[in-house]
């Protein structure tokens, strides 16, 4: 049978498994940990990285919020994290209600976001796409493959809200005791979106500003302009590694050649119209 949705009828959704654990944590070094939601499609599949410093630590973004984060690592959370979100779509500030210490750029709406869904025509409405802006038009009708517990009903899903305590803006810095960060605004994919920079490593916590796959620039909010001016900084920047929103992290050289490709496409597509 369908289901009712405030967007509309949708269609049956598949029979899912349980998952044995709905998030995995990998230590990168003594102080750095990945976060991942194995069980989502990769196009919702983020990052969230767990910075430790000798005074407190540091949460730069907070997953989908299908399952609770918190609880999930209490080894991690024993003490309050301050939380970084680098910008307000689902993926990236899911869990961070969970949290008191959260901050953002005043530019995005991380107290008023849109509800999200996990169906992923409801979703692409939202963001302002269709399917066949993803790379092989392939994203499925669910975006999760499991369920985070029994009885979980995946239309269910709405984004919370979260209460932001500290606005970010440019050369904000973020100190850990015996580290500290930088806050660029680096808009384009949305107009808030934010990297911490920790210029003594030279590295990079991107969020969706950079990843190594295609960037998402014709979204609700995002702004070719401002893309282009971003890319155009990153260039310049001394970064020897990038933790990015999705995937795999990458070196300074890779991040240049992501830069350099995004300006000249973009100079393509503005020739062309």
């Amino acid at each position: 049978m369908t289901h009712p949705h405030p967007h509309g009828t949708i269609s049956p959704l598949p029979q899912l498994p349980l998952a044995d654990a709905w998030f995995t944590a990998t230590r990168i070094d003594g102080t750095l940990t990945r976060i991942h939601e194995p069980h989502v499609h990769p196009f919702l599949q983020a990052n969230t990285w767990h910075l430790q410093g000798r005074d407190c630590a540091l949460l730069i973004d907070t997953g989908l919020g299908v399952a609770p984060l918190r609880p999930a690592f209490p080894h991690l959370f024993a003490d309050e994290p301050v939380v970084v979100i680098t910008h307000a779509h689902l993926d990236h500030m899911g869990g961070a209600h969970e949290f008191t210490d959260c901050r953002a750029h005043r530019a995005e709406s991380v107290e008023t976001p849109p509800p999200g869904s996990l169906v992923s025509p409801v979703l692409f409405d939202e963001l302002g796409m269709t399917a066949d802006d993803t790379d092989d038009g392939a994203v499925p009708h669910l975006l999760i493959s499991a369920l985070p517990y029994e009885d979980y009903d995946p239309l269910d899903y709405r984004l919370r809200p979260a209460r932001v305590n500290r606005q970010l803006a440019e050369g904000d810095t973020i100190g850990l005791g015996d580290r500290e960060l930088t806050v660029l605004h680096l808009p384009g994919h949305s107009p808030g979106s934010i990297a911490l920079y920790e210029a003594e490593t030279q590295t990079l916590f991107s969020g969706d500003v950079v990843y190594d796959d295609r960037l998402l620039d014709d979204i609700h909010g995002a702004d070719l302009r401002a893309y282009t001016a971003t890319m155009t900084r990153l260039l310049s920047l001394p970064v020897r590694v990038v933790h990015p929103g999705h995937g795999p992290s990458f070196d300074g050289a890779r991040l240049r050649e992501i830069a350099a490709a995004y300006i000249a496409s973009r100079r393509v597509a503005q020739d062309v119209a």
